[in-house]
């Protein structure tokens, strides 16, 4: 049985997401864990003016949150009827990330499916704030789904790495189980600056070479150009479903979400991204 945390704010951005998640495990016996946060400073008051006058502002927006949780899984169930799939709604009086940090602890969560949109809607933000820092402290998967993408199955993957990723580390069954349920092509890239791969790397290469042997497969590289660039540069040569990386502790990737020049970086893809904790950040 899956156990799928699905944030929502309620926006389209969040439903979009959600239905990437129903139909990217479409034939999974399914637990997906419908969650929404507010706080007495952000809650929309405009939701208010139904509510009877008697209650505080922390319970009529713990009852509004309630009620709109509801809304969304009967959406779901309309749009998605699927035996295999159930629902637990949950609403707090929590930041997102706070909490979503409680819920992967407690209901021993798979994996984490949002949005990307940032708040100002600037198409040159990679990330929205709220998934930026759900991938920097999630110890768990989390696939961020551009806005407006339309559900593509995963079969061809792009896979970039600086095979540094541990052999044991925890969720690459998760990819593994991705792959053979979409059977899907998994690309492997690297980028190569001109310095050879240590002995580890190599190791971790052939490591891979032979985990995903049931899967086809395909190893390439990059030369002369970041990773960034060489990620950029596969993607208008091929076209892919789904883009993977590990977030290694203290790497370019964490130096690329996390810098405050983020708004700055034209980059940006279009296509939902996969993101897997590193055996490290799980310490």
């Amino acid at each position: 049985m899956k156990r799928i945390l699905l944030p929502t704010d309620f926006s389209e951005n969040a439903f979009n997401a959600i239905r990437y998640a129903m139909q990217l495990f479409r034939d999974d016996d399914t637990t997906f864990y419908l969650l929404n946060t507010f706080t007495p400073v952000s809650y929309n008051v405009g939701y208010l003016v139904e509510t009877p006058v008697p209650y505080d502002f922390e319970n009529i927006a713990l009852m509004n949150s309630k009620k709109q949780i509801e809304e969304t899984e009967k959406r779901i169930k309309k749009e998605f009827k699927n035996p295999r799939h159930n629902f637990i709604q949950l609403s707090a009086l929590n930041t997102l990330v706070g909490e979503i940090k409680e819920v992967v602890d407690k209901y021993m969560i798979d994996c984490i499916i949002m949005g990307t949109k940032g708040a100002t809607g600037a198409k040159e933000i990679f990330i929205g704030t709220h998934t930026m820092y759900t991938i920097k402290n999630a110890k768990c998967p989390v696939i961020a789904v551009p806005d407006g993408f339309e559900y593509e199955k995963p079969k061809d993957v792009l896979f970039a790495t600086d095979y540094k990723v541990k052999q044991d580390n925890a969720f690459l069954p998760f990819l593994k189980e991705i792959c053979d349920r979409h059977l899907c092509r998994m690309n492997i890239l690297n980028a190569y600056y001109g310095v050879a791969l240590e002995e580890h790397q190599q190791e971790t290469k052939q490591f891979l070479d032979e985990y995903f042997k049931s899967n086809a497969h395909v190893f390439h590289l990059a030369e002369g150009v970041d990773v960034l660039e060489a990620i950029e540069d596969f993607q208008v040569k091929y076209k892919i479903n789904l883009l993977v990386m590990i977030h290694n502790k203290h790497s370019f990737f964490e130096n690329l979400l996390f810098k405050p020049v983020i708004h700055q970086i034209a980059y940006h893809t279009n296509v939902p991204f996969l993101v897997i904790p590193s055996k490290k950040r799980m310490e």
